[in-house]
Parts: C-alpha cells; sequence; structure tokens
C-alpha cells in the first residue's frame, strides 16, 4: 500500500508538471512567433517664437510629431500670449524693462512645455519693423534692448536660438508660408496620409504692420532682382517666392509721414488735415513727429511744441494728399512698384491681413466688394461729420479718427504700387485668420525651422492580437494552477 500510495502522487505530480511545462512553453511560442510590431504614437516636440513687433510682443508656442513629414514639422499653435506694455522698440530709454517685460509669457511658455522636453526645446525672438527703424535711428540703443532681452531669454530652461531683427524679406516669405500651410496649400491630409496639393493653388500674402508693409506671392514668370526673391525646401517640395518689406510704409509710419507733409505748407502750430472728419480735432506734440526715422523735414521741428489738427473730411484731397508719400515713376520702365522697388505683376489669389483686415473688417468691406463699390463706400465714410462717426461707433475712439486715412491708404497702396486692378480685386481676400488660427510670420518661421531640428522615428513594441491575447492568459492562468497544484501534492500528500 505505500509502494501504490507514493507511485500516485508521483503519477499526479508528474501530470502536472507535465501541464504546466506545456502551458508555460505555449505562451512562449505565442509570444515570439504570434506577436506583431506596432507602432507607438510619436513623442511631441515644441518651439518657442517671441513676435517683437513695433506696438506690442507676442509669444507663440507651437507642437508637432518629432517623426515629421519629409523632413518638415506637422505644426499646430499650442499656446499664443500678448507681454505687457509696448513693443521693444519703445524702451530704448531703459533696455532693461523690455527684457522684464517678456517674463510673464515666458512662465505661460514654461507652464506648456513638459519639463523632460524644455532643455531641447528652441526658443527665437524676432524683432520686426519697429526695431529695423531703431536700428537705423540709434544702433547702439536697438544693440542694448537685444542684449537685454536676450540675457532674460537665456536664463530659461529653454533652448535660446537668439534675439536679432528680422529681415523685411524674411518676415513677408514667412508669412507666406503661414497662409499657404494653414490653408493645405503646402500638405493636406487625405484618405488617411498626407498629401501634397498641386502648386497652382498657392496664394500670395498681403500683411501691414505698424512700421512696414509686406507683399509676397509666386509669379507667373521668372524673378528677374534675386533679392527679393526666396526659396524654400517645404514638404520634400521647392519653392520661389517674390517677397519685398517696404519700410516706414507702415499704418503708423504712413499717419506720422503724411501729417509732417501736410505740415510743410501749413501754419507752425495748425494743419487743416483733409483726411480727418469734418469737426474732428486733436492736439499732439511735435515730438511724435520728430523721433520717427520715417519723417523727414526740409526744417528741423521743435519737439517742445504741440500742433493742433482740423480735420476737412475731404477724399479727394486726402488721396491728392496720400500720393505725395510715393514715387509711382518707376512704373513707366517695366515691372515696378513705386520707390523705385522691382516687382513683377501680381497673379492669382492674395490674403491680406493684419492692418488690411483691421480697416477694412471695420468699414464692412471683406466680403470681396469690386473695387469702385469699395473705393465709393470709404469715400463715403470719409466724408461724414466727425459727430455722426462718433455717435455710430461707441466705445472706438482708440482708433476711430484714423480708419478713414487708412482705407484710403491701403486703397492707394494695392491699387496704384501694387497693380491690383478691377479685375483683379476680387482675387484678395482680407482675413485675420486662416482654418481659426491667426495668421503672421512666426508660424512660418517655425515650419522652416523645423528642417533643422532632427527627426525621431516612432519607438515600435510587439502586441498581441486580441484572441491570441486572451489565449495567453488562459494559458497563463492554467501554468500557474498546475505549478501550484504540483507543489501541494509534492508538500501535502502523505507520504504513507
Amino acid at each position: 500500500m505505500p509502494a501504490m500510495g507514493s507511485t500516485w502522487k508521483e503519477q499526479i505530480f508528474m501530470v502536472l508538471l507535465g501541464v504546466a511545462t506545456a502551458s508555460g512553453l505555449t505562451v512562449l511560442v505565442l509570444i515570439l512567433i504570434e506577436a506583431t510590431t506596432v507602432l507607438l504614437p510619436a513623442e511631441t516636440k515644441f518651439g518657442v517664437v517671441f513676435d517683437a513687433g513695433s506696438s506690442h510682443t507676442s509669444l507663440f508656442v507651437y507642437q508637432w510629431p518629432a517623426d515629421k513629414e519629409k523632413d518638415t514639422g506637422v505644426v499646430s499653435q499650442a499656446l499664443a500670449c500678448q507681454a505687457e506694455g509696448p513693443g521693444i522698440s519703445s524702451y530704448a530709454s531703459d533696455p532693461a524693462r523690455a527684457g522684464e517685460s517678456l517674463r510673464g509669457c515666458l512662465e505661460e511658455a514654461l507652464a506648456l512645455v513638459p519639463e523632460a522636453r524644455q532643455r531641447e526645446t528652441p526658443m527665437f525672438l524676432g524683432a520686426t519693423a519697429g526695431m529695423r527703424l531703431l536700428r537705423q535711428k540709434n544702433s547702439s540703443q536697438a544693440r542694448d534692448i537685444l542684449e537685454a532681452v536676450s540675457q532674460v531669454l537665456g536664463q530659461s530652461p529653454l533652448d535660446f536660438w537668439g534675439a536679432e531683427v528680422l529681415a523685411g524679406q524674411d518676415e513677408g516669405a514667412f508669412g507666406w508660408i503661414t497662409v499657404n500651410y494653414l490653408l493645405g496649400r503646402l500638405i493636406q491630409y487625405s484618405s488617411g496620409q498626407w498629401t501634397q496639393p498641386a502648386q497652382g493653388t498657392l496664394v500670395g500674402a498681403l500683411d501691414m504692420g505698424g512700421a512696414s508693409t509686406q507683399i509676397c506671392f509666386v509669379p507667373r514668370g521668372p524673378i528677374l532682382d534675386q533679392s527679393s526673391q526666396a526659396t524654400f525646401h517645404l514638404y520634400g517640395a521647392n519653392y520661389s517666392v517674390y517677397t519685398h518689406s517696404h519700410l516706414c510704409f507702415g499704418r503708423d509710419q504712413v499717419l506720422l509721414r503724411l501729417l509732417a507733409l501736410l505740415l510743410q505748407s501749413s501754419p507752425a502750430t495748425l494743419v487743416r488735415h483733409p483726411c480727418y472728419h469734418s469737426g474732428y480735432q486733436t492736439t499732439l506734440p511735435l515730438a511724435t513727429l520728430s523721433e520717427s526715422p520715417c519723417v523727414h523735414t526740409a526744417a528741423p521741428l521743435d519737439p517742445t511744441q504741440n500742433l493742433t489738427v482740423e480735420g476737412t473730411g475731404n477724399p479727394g484731397a486726402c488721396v491728392a494728399a496720400i500720393h505725395g508719400l510715393f514715387n509711382f515713376s518707376c512704373q513707366d520702365q517695366g515691372d515696378c512698384a513705386f520707390n523705385g522697388v522691382y516687382q513683377p505683376p501680381v497673379q492669382g489669389q492674395f490674403y491680406a491681413f493684419s492692418n488690411f483686415y483691421y480697416t477694412f473688417h471695420f468699414l464692412n468691406l471683406t466680403s470681396r466688394q469690386p473695387l469702385g463699390t469699395v473705393n465709393a463706400s470709404v469715400w463715403d465714410f470719409c466724408q461724414r461729420p466727425w459727430r455722426l462717426v462718433e455717435a455710430s461707433y461707441p466705445g472706438q475712439e482708440r482708433w476711430l479718427p484714423d480708419y478713414c486715412v487708412s482705407g484710403l491708404y491701403i486703397l492707394t497702396l494695392l491699387r496704384d504700387g501694387y497693380g491690383f486692378r478691377e479685375e483683379t480685386w476680387p482675387s484678395i481676400e482680407f482675413q485675420k485668420q486662416a482654418s481659426g488660427t491667426d495668421i503672421g510670420w512666426t508660424l512660418g518661421y517655425m515650419l522652416n525651422l523645423t528642417g533643422m531640428i532632427p527627426a525621431e522615428a516612432p519607438a515600435e513594441w510587439r502586441a498581441q492580437n486580441y484572441k491570441v491575447w486572451v489565449a495567453g492568459v488562459a494559458l497563463v492562468v492554467l501554468t500557474l494552477v498546475a505549478i501550484l497544484g504540483a507543489a501541494a501534492v509534492h508538500l501535502l500528500w502523505p507520504q504513507n
């Protein structure tokens, strides 16, 4: 009997051990053979850009999957922040404050970018026309401001790539990239994959800030002036665009130049201004004019004096005065816009944003009305008495006086300068955003920058089919039960 008991114990022990071995080996085979390789979602990369404009500074945080598409990131905006105070060029007398003004937005960016990604996240500050003008007027002051902002930004954990004055051509070209990217004209998602649209769908870009205005588009023929050409390699394709920035032709500087021009033929302290509504009056210090690098007068201005401006509401005289800011004579000699600047004929669709949009949106002229209708509407608005205008738009006192002159200036620039005619005018679309994102140079800059940042291949992982996974779990349970049973038999079965 003892021998018989011992035999049963050994047989059951061996059976349980065999079951555990077989099921364990089966699980191993399923893991090694039935598993398939899957790609995990790519890590997210980040980039930070400061847009230091003439009137204010904005920060943008962008993100894109690290694996990229044909060496260019598929970028989206993750954060927008407007820094407190004016543009950095306004801190010429106290450069340290320019750097301090950026801290609030920088903190917001650091709160968004994961700490583990911060040291590899590029950060760049690009200063536009306001700093271009300050550099012309006082290069040492401009240098001190850039050093002050670099000191603040360089102390952050982000990878600071520098602070510099952006060339006007680059500002226009990056704006062109932004518009076409947001509209899906550079790359678009279709049928589960990223594809490239035909180049014929590209749109031109018209941008206007406070101190400069930019035009950028793909002309029909070759670009004859190489200094006006920019080339890019994006998503595997090459692009060549005409781009030019007209310094001192931004909205704010044009208003100052126009006032200075009218002052030349006026009494010392009074200007009767045809571009302001009749009944409008304001007083401003002459220092406002004398401090602008864009203003040039025959006689020096006394910055301690005040100037009284009275509106006359005469759009015809206003347009004539605005023409005095341009020199259109070069147009008789071929492809030229004004002031001797080469420009091929405009062609295709255009997006007009920034001050182009803000002015025409207020005037209710963003619905692609014919050029004649637009012109008549602006003239009608300019001829309204100031008291009626003021009563019709309560709460808009800050910009309200300038919409007449801004509208007539934009018409002059687009029609007489850039060469849009009655038949090509409807090709201009006045927009603040494209695909729900504000238009500007920073997104285009970041898209171009991603080509310099190495891509990261998505991580691989071995994964099972669901049915195989269920079978594997069942076999693992069976293996554990068999092992525990064998242990119980060996330890608890009586010897006799």
